[in-house]
């Protein structure tokens, strides 16, 4: 089985300017999360998608493939679904270029559970916490199918008749069969996905399979300056960058 890495990356961040490439400890965010899924043993390829040249020539320069996307996507699903279909591949795993504290075991689980588990179109794992984490952190609703029944920014599921002990939280790679990045580039935004700002739930809303399994993690994407401070501390005894930092 071919399973190749996509990996969308903009400029026009909201939060962090220019987010892919500040430096964390003296490398850009993107390339801390392309050092990382290079560790992993089950990507055999490893594909920036993005619009930017300033991204496509530091990249390039590190050694991994860029494809120029187009301006116009709304979302990394859509950036990523483009690249697709000129890739030959048995399965994509979509990793947010702003995983810089991206453990490589967690690519391995996906992809593992993915092969066990065909019947799904998309699987987004997850990792349980007792805090909700904000409007910047999507929650997962899960049945006991392991089928994803809805995602969220709001703090769910509401603790109303007892306190709620866990909340499920989106982890930032996603593992996608060919047929379903050229079903989901088809979609028209609907009207959930445009109130909650998530783009899988377009997914939902056309009544594809999603699936999620947990994953004990410590990782978090990097979405605000707050998640910077905490990643510079977390990088000093981190086993991952301690490995390649050596090559900078």
């Amino acid at each position: 089985m071919k399973v190749v890495a996509l990996l969308p990356a903009r400029l026009k961040s909201t939060r962090i300017k220019e987010k892919c490439l500040k430096k964390i400890n003296g490398i850009p965010i993107i390339i801390h999360t392309l050092s990382r899924a290079k560790m992993s043993k089950q990507l055999d390829d490893y594909i920036v998608c993005t619009d930017s040249k300033k991204i496509k020539d530091l990249v390039e320069d590190f050694g991994v493939k860029v494809f120029m996307s187009n301006k116009r996507h709304k979302n990394g699903t859509e950036r990523i679904s483009e690249v697709a279909k000129k890739i030959k591949a048995d399965l994509f795993v979509d990793i947010h270029s702003d995983e810089a504290l991206l453990d490589p075991k967690n690519i391995g689980d996906l992809v593992k559970f993915h092969k066990k588990n065909k019947k799904f179109d998309i699987i987004v794992p997850h990792k349980i916490s007792k805090k909700s984490g904000g409007k910047n952190i999507v929650k997962l609703l899960i049945n006991k199918f392991n089928e994803v029944i809805y995602f969220t920014r709001s703090s769910s599921p509401f603790g109303f008749r007892k306190k709620t002990k866990n909340y499920f939280h989106h982890l930032d790679i996603i593992s996608f069969k060919p047929s379903a990045l050229t079903r989901f580039s088809k979609l028209k935004i609907g009207y959930l996905e445009n109130l909650e700002g998530i783009e899988l739930l377009r997914a939902i809303e056309n009544k594809m399979k999603v699936g999620s399994f947990p994953i004990h993690t410590s990782s978090f994407s990097i979405n605000t300056p707050d998640d910077v401070i905490r990643a510079k501390k977390i990088m000093k005894k981190d086993k991952f960058f301690k490995k390649y930092n050596e090559e900078f």
